[in-house]
């Protein structure tokens, strides 16, 4: 054995001294959020720098009265949000394992369900997916004190995920319940949120908006922490939801028969779409000219704020159709004001807009104005109470049903409620992200499908669940289900197929309802995650530097992931000169992970490349797969010359 090692250290040493650093490494962390806020610092303010440090004394200069340097000041504090905010600014080292035979329609679906914490997966999806989702719709654990959990460290993300899917800790106690017994209840809770919310934050697209799912045990503390990270400006709202049922009837307080929805958009001028008209608001629309049919509001303010001191500029007289001076009078004699200022009005009357009814004021009959608005287009302003759509009950009866009569699931959200939040999403179009990281029982990706085959749309969804394993008494678990995620996947897999079979539309048969499974890991590179304990184990990777178990094309896709790329991309896979060569979206990213490259499969590489004409190109290659300097030298070279110069090993 010390032979072995004397052997092991000495090729070591000689592939130290021969190897030549051409090619740039690349990171086996995730995306690195403090120093990416670092830069953007940097470019607002470049002048508070000095030597790539920040300097405090010159950033206050700067920012003048904009700081608060008293020691008391409005803020929401709680033990452990300085550790939950640095969770979330820690980079995971881990990956995304594919798992093609638990998929669905691989080849071709863009939809994507992810196993394993959350929190380690939001991280390692930060470089492919931000600001690229359009919307997120959680429904987190309420903190009933029954309800699972999460419980963060900074382990290893693998050893974490195990514990957690475990609900036990280190000692083997349970973690899985949140009691409040615990002394910090509430806390527990808000640490376990935080640095999630974070991390989705960045996902978000500008006009980007997340809902988020909560009951009264959390309500003030989750609004607080969304002021907190999304800001105050930014909450568009707090929808009050009929679950259909009344809890809490044993308390002595009032029951509960609501929910609650907290909406917050990423930055502030972002508004929430219309919903489509019903039959009822469709009788308004009774009269029709040229332009089409259209209904009339009368054009003084009425309610709040209708005052002619509240809005001095919004009184003014207008001519009516006889000539006489008309003023915003209120049928009980004050004083009142316009609906608009005097030149949005004269634009109305010019376009069109403007209609004169003859009305009775007592016994005396006048002119009064009403402004016109037509039907095409129209939407309404969403209320914030939702008592018109199906309850829980429901839910949990039609997730029953589509499992053939077995209780697998018990707190399942109408599939209609998720679809009127997308539909009110800001901007909304056909083709939009939509993530859930509580995914449940996957009744977001549910509504995902549901909404695309009334409008033949291609809206993605991006499921994350931790695998919390099934009671082994229930329903579920006797059927076969083992843990929450199997439910979350045959339910995509039954719910896709009811829909295509139940929906007689052409083009329904393109529906997107696959899904590509990913799992939580540990790196499939060794240097990316290092067992500095076991000497033999660091030799060896001089020899391979792939953990034994895991494929190439585990690999590629964590090679995806550092870089930032989608992970629904096509992967082709192409052979040259007996080496198999992957082309990811088109040749936008090439790799090669054999263990011995040659300078014809280099050149055939570069041929592939300019056979696809990708805009861009990247070329990744296994660092040890070059045997010689000079056959690395050569390649680089080569590359070069073909204007390549993107170029990485692992």
């Amino acid at each position: 054995m010390a032979n072995l090692i004397e052997n092991k250290i000495n090729n070591l040493e000689g592939i130290k001294e021969k190897n030549i650093e051409t090619t740039e490494k690349i990171s086996g962390q995730s995306l690195d959020i403090v120093k990416e806020n670092i830069l953007k610092l940097k470019e607002i303010f470049p002048e508070v720098f000095c030597e790539d440090k920040i300097d405090f004394e010159r950033l206050q200069d700067v920012l003048g009265n904009y700081i608060d340097d008293k020691e008391e000041r409005y803020r929401f504090e709680w033990y452990g949000k300085s550790q939950a905010i640095r969770m979330a600014q820690t980079p995971s080292r881990g990956t995304l394992r594919p798992f093609r035979e638990e998929s669905k329609n691989w080849d071709t679906t863009e939809n994507l369900y992810i196993e394993g914490d959350n929190l380690e997966v939001l991280k390692l999806l930060q470089k492919s997916y931000q600001n690229k989702i359009k919307m997120i719709y959680i429904d987190p654990p309420y903190n009933t004190g029954n309800d699972f959990v999460y419980k963060d460290d900074y382990k290893d993300n693998l050893q974490n995920y195990f514990e957690v899917t475990g609900q036990v800790d280190d000692d083997g106690n349970k973690t899985s319940t949140n009691s409040e017994s615990s002394g910090r209840y509430h806390t527990n809770w808000l640490n376990m949120m935080y640095p999630r919310l974070r991390l989705a934050r960045n996902l978000l697209k500008d006009d980007g908006v997340i809902f988020i799912s909560i009951d009264d045990n959390e309500f003030g503390n989750l609004k607080k922490v969304c002021d907190d990270i999304f800001g105050e400006d930014n909450f568009l709202g707090n929808i009050v939801r009929a679950t259909g049922q009344t809890t809490g009837q044993d308390s002595g307080g009032l029951g509960s028969s609501f929910d609650y929805v907290l909406a917050y958009t990423k930055i502030s001028g972002v508004d929430l779409s219309g919903l489509p008209l019903t039959e009822h608001d469709l009788k308004r629309f009774d009269n029709e000219d040229e332009r089409g049919k259209y209904a009339y509001d009368q054009m003084r303010k009425t309610g709040s704020n209708d005052r002619r001191e509240d809005r001095p500029n919004m009184y003014y007289s207008i001519k009516d159709p006889d000539g006489n001076d008309i003023y915003p009078i209120a049928a009980a004699g004050y004083e009142s004001c316009w609906r608009f200022e005097k030149k949005t009005y004269d634009k109305l009357k010019k376009d069109g807009f403007i209609l004169w009814k003859k009305t009775k004021r007592g016994d005396v009959e006048i002119w009064w104005p009403y402004v016109k608005y037509y039907l095409e287009g129209r939407t309404k302003r969403p209320s914030p109470l939702w008592n018109d759509l199906d309850g829980n009950k429901k839910a949990t009866r039609d997730v029953r049903l589509l499992f053939d009569g077995i209780k697998v699931f018990d707190y399942s959200k109408p599939i209609d409620f998720i679809q009127r939040l997308i539909c009110i999403s800001p901007n909304a179009n056909n083709e939009d992200i939509i993530l859930d990281f509580f995914s449940g029982s996957a009744s977001t990706a549910n509504a995902v499908m549901s909404i695309n085959a009334d409008d033949l749309g291609k809206r993605r969804f991006i499921m994350i669940q931790l695998p919390e394993q099934t009671d082994e008494n229930s329903e579920a678990c006797k059927a076969g289900y083992k843990n929450i995620c199997e439910i979350g996947k045959e339910r995509i897999r039954r719910a896709g197929e009811k829909i295509v079979q139940n929906k007689d539309k052409e083009g329904i048969e393109n529906l997107d309802i696959g899904f590509k499974v990913f799992k939580l890991d540990t790196s499939n590179i060794k240097p990316w995650n290092p067992d500095y304990e076991n000497l033999l184990m660091t030799l060896d990777d001089t020899i391979d530097n792939f953990v034994p178990g895991r494929f190439e094309e585990d690999v590629v896709y964590e090679v995806m992931l550092k870089y930032g790329i989608d992970l629904t991309y096509p992967v082709d896979t192409r052979e040259i000169n007996g080496k198999k060569v992957f082309s990811i979206g088109f040749g936008a990213l090439i790799i090669c992970l054999d263990s011995e490259i040659t300078l014809d499969v280099v050149q055939g590489m570069v041929d592939l490349k300019n056979e696809l004409k990708p805009e861009i190109s990247r070329f990744v290659f296994k660092d040890n797969g070059f045997k010689t300097d000079s056959v690395k030298t050569n390649a680089i070279e080569i590359l070069k010359r073909n204007d390549i110069k993107d170029i990485m090993s692992i």
